[in-house]
């Protein structure tokens, strides 16, 4: 009962077709178009449902750091040298001068939201 209280809308659609699927109240077919998955996929959904429950159906990388997320450490040393070597460069040149002399890989968007945060 307590996952699906913290269940989001799209995984609480999910759970209401694999309950009727479950029942045979309708077709993996009919379930693939409303959730606009393929029916292989469906299967596989309605699978873990009837093993594990509604839990199943919650995303696993729920509470996860993305994959793509920068270390506190990179983050850090950005933020050093935009304060002392670079202070008062925009984005796209810090980005330039962080990529080439310092050999550190993040974006531009990245160095902005550092700077952003930092107010710089």
């Amino acid at each position: 009962m307590d996952t699906i209280l913290n269940m989001s809308t799209k995984e609480l659609s999910k759970l209401e077709v694999m309950q009727r699927l479950s029942s045979k109240r309708m077709s993996e077919k009919e379930a693939s178009q409303i959730l606009n998955l393929g029916i292989r996929q469906v299967k596989r959904l309605l699978k873990t449902y009837r093993e594990v429950g509604a839990a199943g159906l919650v995303s696993k990388q729920r509470g996860q750091p993305g994959n793509n997320r920068l270390t506190e450490r990179v983050k850090q040393r950005a933020l050093d040298l935009l304060k002392t070597r670079y202070q008062g460069f925009g984005p796209a040149l810090a980005h330039e001068k962080l990529t080439e002399k310092d050999k550190l890989k993040l974006s531009v968007e990245s160095v902005r939201q550092i700077m952003i945060e930092e107010g710089l």
